[in-house]
């Protein structure tokens, strides 16, 4: 009996500890899905806020680009002086013939030190060179100038050659690797060739864009790749993407990195650099069943229209289309002019008007001509063509030579008489655009560029190509890669840590004759390897809030106002709600504020928030690394970028200075859009007052500190 008892308590005693450890290990996975959840919701606020801020940064670089073309529609050049600087700062891509091109760069005249130490390239390249160039680059050597010009000159001959649309076979190869956007980041490309193999006949590779701007070793990045395309051009394939756009280059990077590599050719560099991006194919097609783009689709893509585009005449897509449209109607007077000069030799003989020209009545052929027509046409067009060269100082462009995008339109027969805005429209969609899970297609204001194009899109160019789904790239992802739209679009991107260290993972596609895609994820950085999930996101969230901030205190004036007409009753304080929706419509950035609040707002009472205290905060935070006005600072911080960009277009030459004639020439040009009068001695003082040093030239900081002090004097 005393037994029994004993057993009987031995066995609620163990069923007691069972049921304590069974409560205990729910209550600790409770507590781990709420503490994930956690880190996941300030995960996707964090990303939430990197990309609103690298939109908006985009959009604001579209708005200077369509200032810009709006001061070029309404300037009028009063001389030969101007229409050059006007040529030079705003024409669409300045094209050479190929000879010319090679005369401008003159690499052969570069000569190569015996002191030099790095890699030598010797045409045609060898799979040993393009090693060499790898091991250099990893010591962080630099390829002489001289190789520079000459293998991207061998580059641009080689891109000449080949379709708007590449058609890649998986027949040839075991299986085809697709990587995304690199931007600079050289350690990831390393480490996809360590993990991957480095391209060979066995081994194909498409590159789909963005190789540029952003990091800091893009030019060795372009390089490599140039290289690999050289040596293996039936397996390096190379598209696109919207960095590769020299006026893009101005704001993110890659035109002052070039410059600081190499400041005797950079120009040189730079100019061969931007002739090849124009030349870059603008899709890859694997099978006739993958697809793939840099940016994305809208409803009005047409693949034939891509195949046909003379893709070399977009230099930048961004640029403005009626400036081109109006240009040619001035190319049309001219002609009508020269055609009457040409019936009437007294008028030849007198002196040609300067531009712009006014309509002047024309003297068609005479009936007994009508069959010489076509010649008569040719003939007065051509001459014309080459006299407004000569007065815009502008080569005669490559757009005659024979490429295989117009001998795809001769095989045709004809080519369709698209517009200019129209086969822009195609570049840029391709380029720019981003999926969106809703369906149908809109504009893209978020990024300012492009379209957002939902599922029904996607299925519709799936059917109307009979094609399988689209690779794409052009937005970062946690994980490297993503799929949306029921898996027919995956987007890829291949920077790891593109906003900060442990932000994201870098990834790469296989895909082998099943087209089964199969990824492999990455982290280039050794120190994101030795951070938890928690160090991972807090490092991350630091710096997104930090880059909020500087965003908020950027408008604080725009703030005040706001916050001032929620606070009717002139308190100071307004409610956190109210405060929500002032910063949104300042903002215009669609993060949830009311989330992010007690990263940004420390302290609140009874629900209300002294509105001045807190912005004299965020003003004490960035003047701990300014010792400037807070008002004057917030200009800086909010103009910083569009000043810099401003400061390059007027650099033509990329020498890091502006000369006396080019900021005259650009002042002029301002002048004309602010209805400002200003006499020539006095543009001659303001610009002898923002060259401090008195060396003849403005460098940036004095272009900054001439705008501080503008500001600081309002």
């Amino acid at each position: 009996m005393g037994s029994g008892s004993s057993v009987n308590a031995n066995y609620r005693d163990s069923l007691q500890k069972s049921e304590n450890a069974f409560k205990a290990a729910v209550l600790i996975q409770c507590w781990y899905r709420r503490y994930v959840a956690r880190l996941e919701m300030r995960r996707r606020c964090t990303w939430r806020i990197f990309q609103s801020i690298e939109y908006a940064c985009e959009q604001d670089q579209i708005k200077l680009h369509n200032f810009f073309s709006y001061l070029m529609d309404h300037f009028t050049p009063s001389s030969n002086k101007e229409r050059d600087f006007i040529s030079r700062m705003f024409v669409t891509g300045e094209s050479f013939k190929e000879a010319e091109l090679e005369k401008y760069c003159d690499y052969e005249s570069i000569k190569v030190p015996d002191s030099y130490t790095g890699p030598h390239l010797s045409f045609p390249l060898l799979p040993d060179h393009a090693t060499a160039l790898l091991e250099a680059f990893k010591q962080k050597k630099q390829l002489h100038a001289r190789y520079v010009l000459n293998l991207l000159n061998e580059t641009r001959k080689h891109l000449k050659q080949l379709p708007n649309i590449t058609h890649v076979s998986t027949c040839y190869s075991e299986e085809i690797t697709v990587c995304g956007d690199l931007h600079g980041q050289l350690d990831d490309l390393f480490l996809i060739f360590y993990k991957n193999g480095l391209p060979s006949p066995s081994k194909s590779y498409v590159f789909n864009g963005d190789f540029v701007d952003r990091g800091k070793q893009s030019l060795e990045i372009l390089l490599i790749l140039f290289a690999f395309l050289l040596i293996y051009p039936k397996e390096v394939h190379l598209n696109r993407g919207n960095h590769e756009d020299h006026m893009v280059n101005l704001r993110y990077g890659f035109t002052k990195e070039v410059m600081q590599k190499y400041k005797v050719h950079g120009k040189k560099i730079l100019k061969m650099i931007h002739n090849v991006f124009c030349w870059l194919p603008l899709a890859t097609l694997i099978d006739q069943k993958v697809l793939i783009i840099h940016g994305g689709i809208s409803d009005t893509t047409d693949l034939d229209m891509l195949e046909k585009i003379k893709r070399n005449k977009f230099m930048s897509v961004l640029r403005g289309k009626e400036r081109k449209e109006s240009s040619g109607n001035v190319e049309v007077q001219e002609i009508i002019e020269k055609s009457k000069a040409e019936a009437d030799p007294a008028a030849a003989n007198k002196a040609e008007p300067s531009l712009p020209l006014q309509p002047q009545p024309a003297e068609a052929p005479s009936m007994a001509k009508k069959l010489e027509l076509p010649r008569w046409v040719r003939q007065t067009v051509q001459e014309q063509m080459e006299r407004c060269r000569r007065a815009l100082d502008v080569s005669e462009s490559e757009e005659d030579e024979p490429t295989c995008a117009s001998m795809v339109s001769l095989a045709d027969g004809h080519r369709p008489r698209w517009t200019h805005q129209e086969e822009g429209k195609q570049i840029l969609d391709i380029l720019w655009s981003d999926p969106m899970p809703q369906e149908g297609c809109r504009v893209n204001t978020v990024r300012g560029g492009g379209c957002y194009f939902g599922p029904d899109v996607t299925g519709k160019i799936l059917e109307k190509y009979n094609l399988q789904f689209l690779i794409r790239s052009h937005e970062c992802k946690q994980e490297g890669y993503e799929f949306c739209h029921n898996r027919k679009v995956l987007t890829i991107f291949s920077a790891s840590n593109y906003y900060e260290i442990g932000s994201n993972r870098g990834a790469y596609v296989k895909l082998g004759p099943d087209l089964v895609p199969h990824f492999v994820q990455y982290q280039a950085n050794k120190t994101a390897h030795t951070l938890t999930m928690t160090q991972r996101i807090s490092r991350v969230e630091e710096s997104a809030f930090r880059a909020l901030r500087e965003k908020l205190f950027a408008h604080t004036s725009a703030l005040i106002s706001t916050f001032k007409a929620y606070d009717k009753d002139n308190t100071g304080r307004i409610t956190l709600s109210n405060w929500a929706m002032a910063v949104e419509s300042v903002l215009h950035l669609g993060l949830p504020w009311r989330m992010l609040r007690p990263q940004l707002v420390r302290s609140t009472e009874d629900g209300m928030l002294e509105y001045k205290s807190w912005l004299e905060d965020l003003a004490m935070e960035q003047r701990s690394q300014e010792h400037i006005q807070s008002s004057l600072l917030e200009v800086i911080y909010r103009n910083r970028s569009n000043l810099e960009t401003i400061f390059r277009m007027i650099d033509r030459d990329h020498s890091g200075l502006i000369s006396f004639d080019e900021f005259h020439q650009t002042w002029k040009l301002f002048s004309s859009h602010m209805n400002s009068d200003l006499r020539e001695d006095g543009i001659n003082d303001l610009v002898r007052s923002i060259d401090f040093n008195k060396d003849g030239n403005i460098d940036f900081n004095e272009f900054l500190e001439a705008f501080r002090l503008v500001k600081q004097s309002q």
